[in-house]
């Protein structure tokens, strides 16, 4: 009876090594390969798993990605410049059994290669160029490390350079550099601040002189304008004085002594001037002819006075 429950508690507890051992749990992210007596034998996904205890032996792959820091180097570019480098490399296994048994340790390799082809690309280069071509950069590493690990189960996601940077004496002849030209545009937008400001002006004074040469302009047209009126009316009025003049002289009938004697009141005035000259009418001998009879006919009327005795 005493060997009996000995042997079942054996039996336990051996089930229970068994079972512990054979039994394999993968997180999620995590893949696991399956050795059979030192040869592959399958690949695990994530989950619960059965081995073969003492047989199988489990390898587990983290199949997140990575990020490795490619350390800082001294590059030389094309036009003979040496400049610091580094950069940051993301990748992720793709294929677990390549990263197992093609290479020994894929993340020293993918840095070694980062740090070469680093080298290669800002070598192509000059210094100018660059500094301000990251992104060509990037991609350029990230072409040629995704295709060199490629055998390796490994994917290079992404490749980004942290910093360049020239040497000191370059640094202070590039501020140099850069401060001239921001001088040198201060100035140019001065000058041409200047320039526009001088056009407005000028712009200025001739709308301002064609708007007075305009308005003189006006006010001689309205001044020419009043005039003409003035003159219209003054016509009009001295032709309906004339009118009624003339239409008066015919309905009063006049006898030539009224038109001897109107021709006088008019010579005062045809005399007045400067003119040494006077120019009569050709009617006006004969109206002076009237008058002499005119007058010779009032002296005959006139009572002759009594002569004196002595």
């Amino acid at each position: 009876m005493t060997e009996s429950l000995i042997f079942i508690i054996i039996v336990i507890i051996a089930t229970l090594i068994l079972g512990t051992a054979s039994i394999r749990i993968l997180r999620p992210f995590e893949k696991g390969l399956v050795e059979r007596l030192g040869k592959y034998q399958r690949t695990l996904d994530s989950g619960l798993n059965l081995i073969l205890p003492f047989v199988d032996t489990l390898i587990k792959i983290d199949m997140r990605e990575i990020v490795l820091d490619i350390p800082a180097q001294m590059v030389i570019t094309r036009d003979n410049v040496g400049v610091e480098v580094d950069a940051v490399l993301y990748c992720q296994i793709t294929d677990p059994v390549k990263t197992r048994y093609e290479i020994t340790n894929y993340v020293q390799a993918a840095t070694k290669l980062a740090q070469t082809n680093l080298r290669n690309v800002i070598g192509e280069m000059d210094l100018d160029r660059s500094l301000t071509s990251r992104d060509i950069i990037n991609t350029q590493l990230r072409d040629v490390l995704d295709s060199a690990t490629d055998k390796w189960g490994v994917k290079v996601n992404r490749v980004e350079i942290q910093r360049i940077d020239p040497p000191s004496d370059i640094t202070e002849a590039m501020s140099r550099q850069m401060k001239a030209e921001r001088d040198k545009r201060a100035t140019i937008l001065s000058a041409e601040g200047d320039r526009q400001a001088a056009i407005e002006r000028a712009e200025g004074s001739k709308r301002s002189a064609i708007l007075e040469a305009e308005g003189r302009a006006e006010a001689v047209r309205m001044t020419a304008d009043a005039e003409k009126y003035r003159q219209i009316a003054v016509a009009e009025g001295e032709s309906q004085a004339i009118a009624n003049v003339f239409s008066a002289i015919h309905e009063g009938k006049p006898d030539n002594a009224l038109v001897t004697l109107k021709y006088l009141e008019m010579l005062p005035k045809l005399a007045e001037g400067s003119a040494n000259k006077i120019f009569l009418p050709y009617e006006a001998s004969g109206i002076i002819g009237a008058l002499s009879a005119m007058v010779e006919g009032i002296r005959d009327k006139a009572p002759e006075k009594p002569k004196a005795t002595a």
